[in-house]
């Protein structure tokens, strides 16, 4: 069995996630006190009793997506589960980074907040957003994007699985590119519950602060192998991730690409780690021979458990 840890992006946030994995699990609920701690702010009180207005802004939804997954990831360690690699979904990437061991939780929790903020102030509310287009070929969407930039700014952001591509820029191109895939044959297109254009040029500044605030990061040796989205490919050296997590902000996120690199690589088994079940769906687009699960409570983890068992 090769096993490959998943971690969940931005949009899979929900007010309560994580609470049952933090009442039953003390090395979760640690996850949750160092994060507050980090972040000088209550996050249980933010993620388990907020609202989801509150919850979806962007300098928040980051370090709360974070802290869950990373309590999930805790309570998965108590199995003596050990992954042969790692990967996430844009945001998902740096708790790859906290499993992998190159970076500290406490550093990353604060840094992605840093990261949401400056997204989200380089894009201000009500200017940005994004779309997922379902059913097209990614040259159509390629093209699509070119047509509805008479519009304004729209890139296509992220290639999760055959058939779901993600488009982000500013709003009316991003609708207009929307009317263009249904006009083209495609499933669905419709927009995100997301605050800012992730992953298009309009966010380019953002990734320049980004810079600033990872020199003061510690980055470590990676104890796992770590797959990155912007290359879909192995990190080869610590020494660029700071420069690849500066242009993920920015770039196209190659998650179908870092799939079937895994799945070449002989990986049989995949456990997304955090909220909701997007990527295990990806996964499943891709290949009906591997094996998939999901952690996100306590239902989930003794699903998990007994399979593995």
């Amino acid at each position: 069995m090769k096993i490959a840890f998943l971690f969940s992006g931005q949009g899979a946030q929900a007010i309560g996630m994580g609470k049952e994995l933090c009442e039953h699990f003390p090395e979760a609920n640690q996850v949750f006190e160092t994060a507050s701690d980090a972040l000088g702010m209550d996050i249980k009180e933010l993620i388990f009793h907020g609202d989801s207005e509150t919850l979806m802004i962007t300098e928040n939804t980051q370090p709360a997506i974070l802290t869950m997954s990373i309590a999930a990831l805790a309570a998965v360690n108590t199995l003596g589960i050990k992954p042969d690699v790692v990967a996430g979904l844009s945001l998902g990437e740096y708790s790859a980074h906290v499993a992998a061991g190159s970076m500290d939780f406490a550093e990353a929790v604060r840094l992605v907040k840093m990261r949401g903020k400056f997204m989200q102030e380089e894009v201000p509310l009500g200017v940005g957003t994004m779309a997922a287009i379902l059913g097209l070929e990614p040259d159509a969407v390629r093209e699509i994007c070119k047509t509805a930039s008479e519009k304004g700014i729209v890139e296509p952001a992220n290639f999760n699985c055959p058939g779901q591509i993600t488009v982000a820029g500013e709003i009316a191109a991003v609708e207009y590119a929307c009317e263009l895939a249904k006009e083209q044959g495609a499933k669905r297109a419709m927009l995100l519950p997301v605050s800012a254009p992730f992953h298009c040029s309009m966010l380019k500044s953002a990734g320049e602060k980004l810079k600033a605030e990872l020199t003061k990061v510690r980055i470590s040796d990676l104890q796992i192998p770590l797959i990155t989205n912007v290359t879909a490919d192995y990190v080869k050296d610590c020494a660029e991730i700071k420069d690849l997590l500066v242009r993920q902000v920015s770039s196209s996120v190659l998650f179908e690409d870092s799939l079937r690199r895994m799945m070449a690589d002989g990986v049989d088994t995949f456990i997304e780690i955090g909220p909701g079940k997007a990527l295990s769906g990806f996964v499943k687009k891709i290949s009906k021979e591997v094996a998939i699960y999901n952690v996100e409570d306590l239902a989930s983890l003794e699903k998990l458990k007994d399979a593995l068992a």
